[in-house]
């Protein structure tokens, strides 16, 4: 007779669980040091493993037998669940338990050869007609599978979910299961409004297709990595499983969360309310999601993907994680080496293809060198940034990519007024990155005035405002005699239009302006030529050249009016300054002039 007709149920003691039958108990089975004192014969006849183990320990001379099954699906718990249906007792099949009951029905060998109606079929028949038809149940389900993934596998239950949900994602929400939302509109299977379970007739506005975000983010890494590639095989958009991906990453890397502004306002549904959040291991997640994101470019992308990079700074991960981020962001911000590495590559091809200015390709180079400009002038005023940073970002991009060179110079002027300490020659070897040929009018005239500037570079670019200020007369001079000529043809008739009248007033303005720019010209030429001479009678004494006040003062150049910047480091200073030795050293007979001072910052 079995005795598991007369059994009232179980009860445990300490990590033992007992059979309260009349019959003593003849098999052990052991599940996570749990001890389950059992019957051979309820066991035997549902479970073709323990059957095979019981005929394989006939010739043993034990009383008891005792079995140890080693990484059972769902532990002692889900055991315990098989013991009951063993023993003819009620089990209940839900989305929380399915998974586990169909892998320990099939680790056991729960089949139909062990009795009619075995676990095995049941949770079979099970699983398809309840899980796969709704959305909560398989999500549920799915998430369970993650201590089981292998056997999972097996029983093609990962897989089924999955295709499931896929094709529950693009399908309208009201046709597998209701209530959908939470905190919200409860949804009738015909898309109406719930008000106390009650049907008022109301429609549902249609939403963004969002809704799935917040139950899929309680997979861990790899089933959601599996579930995206799903998705993305059965046709669903891009656009769609990228915004998935980030609302992922949002919600398990906290540092990216606060740099991005913090989680995304998606409603809550049912599902997610039955949920844990899975437990996720950050550096995994980020190589992951390298693999699952898109190539797409859009700003609020590219600031995701900074954020990752960020996330993967701090966090530490393989180069190779860092490098593929990397590239995304240069496609996406065209700032970084693999942006250049690429329009590199494009120029290669066709070099004459193509007019430097005009080109796509050249435009995007220039915005990024003032991009970059830009961000080097942003940190210059770090302590901390040493002077090879600055000179590897500004090199980073090509020679062509800068018509002027005045972003630069401003970030070096940045950078020098905040790192007061560095040595002659270090400043001197970060001028080097500068082209002064490249420099506007503007820019010269406050470099040429610059007391953070080294003096050897001060007096190169005082011999390249001379020359642009020559080349610009010349250039001025020929527009003014092509345009005066019709004008003394014409001799003393009437202008009777007022575009004439403001031409020839503009030509007038024009004249004293080039009479400035001459007067000018001849000074810069008598001011280098007192330069040239004076340097070759500097070299001539060594002990003349060992003190810097002296060179400066025998250069006798006239200086340009200092800025209110320079004047205020001057008077914060006791020590006369090299180019306040040159203006003192000047002669006081000179006809005085005052240069114009221009500044660009």
């Amino acid at each position: 007779m079995a005795p598991a007709g007369k059994i009232s149920g179980f009860h445990r003691e300490g990590n033992d669980w007992f059979c309260n039958a009349s019959l003593p108990s003849d098999i052990t089975v052991v599940v996570d040091e749990v001890n389950f004192h059992l019957h051979k014969f309820p066991l035997i006849s549902r479970c073709g493993k323990i059957a095979t183990i019981f005929e394989e320990s006939q010739s043993l001379t034990e009383k008891t037998l005792t079995v140890t099954l080693e990484e059972f699906p769902g532990g002692a718990d889900t055991f315990f669940i098989i013991v009951k249906f063993c023993y003819n007792g009620r089990v209940e099949l839900t989305a929380r338990n399915i998974v586990m009951l169909y892998c320990a029905a099939d680790y056991l060998d729960m089949t139909d050869d062990y009795g009619e109606d075995n676990l095995l079929s049941k949770s079979e028949s099970y699983f398809h007609k309840h899980i796969l038809r709704h959305w909560k149940d398989c999500i549920l389900a799915l998430q369970s599978c993650e201590t089981v993934i292998t056997r999972a596998d097996k029983l093609q239950i990962i897989s089924r979910c999955m295709n499931a949900l896929s094709v529950m994602v693009c399908t309208d929400p009201s046709l597998f299961g209701w209530p959908m939302m939470m905190y919200g509109s409860l949804q009738s299977p015909g898309g109406s409004i719930l008000w106390n379970g009650i049907n008022t007739g109301a429609k549902i506005h249609s939403q963004e297709s969002d809704w799935w975000f917040e139950d899929i983010s309680y997979l861990c890494v790899d089933l959601f990595e599996r579930l995206v590639q799903t998705m993305e095989a059965k046709g669903i958009r891009p656009e769609n499983l990228a915004r998935a991906i980030m609302y992922y990453c949002k919600k398990y890397l906290p540092g990216l969360g606060r740099w991005q502004g913090g989680q995304s306002s998606i409603s809550r549904t049912v599902a997610s309310f039955s949920m844990k959040p899975a437990t996720v291991n950050q550096s995994a997640l980020l190589e992951s999601v390298i693999k699952l994101l898109p190539e797409k470019k859009s700003k609020s992308f590219c600031r995701f993907l900074l954020g990752l990079l960020r996330v993967a700074l701090i966090l530490g991960v393989n180069h190779a994680c860092q490098d593929s981020l990397e590239r995304r962001i240069g496609v996406q911000l065209e700032m970084i080496n693999h942006f250049v590495s690429t329009e590199s590559s494009v120029n290669s091809i066709s070099p004459s293809s193509f007019d430097i200015d005009t080109s796509p390709s050249i435009g995007h180079l220039k915005r990024v060198a003032k991009l970059v400009d830009d961000y080097i002038a942003e940190v210059a005023s770090d302590v901390n940034l040493k002077p090879r940073k600055i000179r590897s970002l500004a090199e980073a991009l090509p020679e062509s990519s800068r018509s002027l060179h005045d972003g630069l110079y401003r970030a070096l002027d940045i950078y020098f007024k905040a790192h007061s300490w560095l040595s002659e020659k270090e400043r001197e070897q970060l001028c080097s990155i500068i082209n002064f040929q490249k420099l506007s009018i503007d820019a010269c005239a406050h470099a040429s005035q610059n007391e953070r500037l080294p003096l050897r570079v001060i007096l190169q670019v005082l011999f390249f405002e001379q020359m642009q200020l020559r080349t610009a007369l010349a250039g001025c001079l020929n527009v003014l005699d092509a345009e005066t000529a019709p004008a003394a043809a014409v001799g003393g008739q009437r202008v009777q239009r007022d575009g004439w009248v403001k031409v020839v007033r503009e030509n007038q303005v024009l004249k004293v302006d080039m009479e400035r720019m001459r007067s000018r010209v001849g000074e810069l030429e008598q001011e280098f030529k007192k330069i040239k001479e004076d340097m070759k009678k500097v070299t001539k004494s060594h002990s003349y050249l060992s003190s810097p006040r002296f060179v400066a003062r025998g250069i006798g150049c006239k200086l340009l009016a200092r800025s209110s910047d320079a004047q205020q480091d001057i008077l914060d200073s006791t020590t006369p300054t090299p180019r306040a030795s040159v203006e003192q050293a000047r002669p006081s007979t000179r006809h005085p002039r005052h240069r114009k001072s221009f500044s660009l910052f």
